[in-house]
């Protein structure tokens, strides 16, 4: 839609809400020059902005002026979006109250509760679930809250989330699932937390690694623990590669130790026919080498091994 270009009153009313000075919004919407919704070309209002920045008695003095808590700025975002997303539970519930939608959408599909999931805010996250917000929800590329929360590491929010009916196992369109994405960032107490409702541990994004295979990949060896006693494939993936691959490729040794000590094969080939070794050397990962070398030298009576 297009934006009439803002009047000087305009641009003092936002400023006056984005720092959260009650006393002078009241004066300007008193002069009755500036509207109370007026945008800027972003499609922000004076609500939004309040909102965003936590001034609760601004944001009640906007509503109680007619400001519409349904607008939306030109992405899609409402004033209660900013609320969650800053951890305001006042804010949150005083927009609720006076009929903000809970679950308005932004164009790529994120909600209010989103957000709070997205940055670990427990009790505004409690408080739209309460009210009604859908916690299976998902975004354009079908993430849900729990599998944000999983990413982020919000252990909290996640088992929140969990009481409240959510899918523990929703994926991506690329195929991740929470569990594939928390190993992927390093969330042991997460990967603990899905395993124990059942996650499977081998589900496999679209390029068929696995959540062991990227835990690998990265060197996040609590995670790998955790993955461990639920016996994920430690053989050749749908992508070709093993775990231990990965490891050696990556130059990570406390996971190549790891895995050989869990019953990795240091003799399998690739779909390119190379050993976990050979990736090491060409990477040029020295104390993989040389861990590997020695493993199999002992394995093998001190031959050296074929190239």
């Amino acid at each position: 839609m297009s934006m009439k270009k803002e009047s000087p009153w305009d641009v003092q009313l936002h400023l006056a809400a984005l720092r959260g000075d009650t006393e002078r919004v009241t004066r300007l919407l008193d002069t009755g020059r500036v509207h109370v919704d007026c945008r800027d070309k972003d499609g922000t209002t004076p609500l939004i902005l309040a909102a965003a920045g936590g001034f609760v008695d601004c944001v009640r003095e906007l509503l109680l002026q007619g400001a519409d808590p349904k607008a939306r700025r030109t992405t899609g975002t409402t004033a209660l979006f900013f609320a969650a997303q800053g951890g305001f539970l006042d804010v949150a519930q005083v927009l609720l109250d006076n009929g903000a939608p809970v679950d308005s959408a932004s164009v790529d599909g994120g909600t209010p509760l989103f957000v709070a999931c997205q940055c670990g805010h427990l009790d505004v996250v409690k408080e739209l679930v309460n009210r009604g917000a859908k916690v299976n929800t998902f975004m354009k590329d079908r993430a849900t809250p729990l599998f944000i929360a999983a990413q982020n590491g919000h252990l909290k929010v996640l088992l929140f989330l969990l009481t409240q009916g959510a899918d523990p196992e929703p994926r991506r369109t690329d195929g991740a699932t929470p569990l594939w994405i928390a190993a992927q960032m390093g969330h042991d107490h997460i990967v603990r937390q899905l395993l124990k409702v059942g996650a499977k541990v081998d589900a496999t994004r679209h390029d068929g690694a696995t959540p062991l295979f990227k835990a690998a990949h990265k060197g996040h060896t609590a995670v790998i623990e955790e993955l461990l006693k639920f016996k994920p494939n430690l053989g050749l993936l749908p992508n070709g590669e093993s775990a231990l691959h990965a490891a050696a490729l990556f130059g990570q040794v406390a996971v190549v130790k790891q895995l050989l000590a869990a019953g990795a094969d240091p003799n399998l080939h690739n779909q390119e026919g190379a050993t976990p070794l050979q990736l090491a050397k060409e990477a040029k990962h020295t104390s993989v080498v040389e861990y590997l070398s020695s493993r199999w030298a002992s394995a093998n009576g001190a031959a050296t091994p074929a190239q």
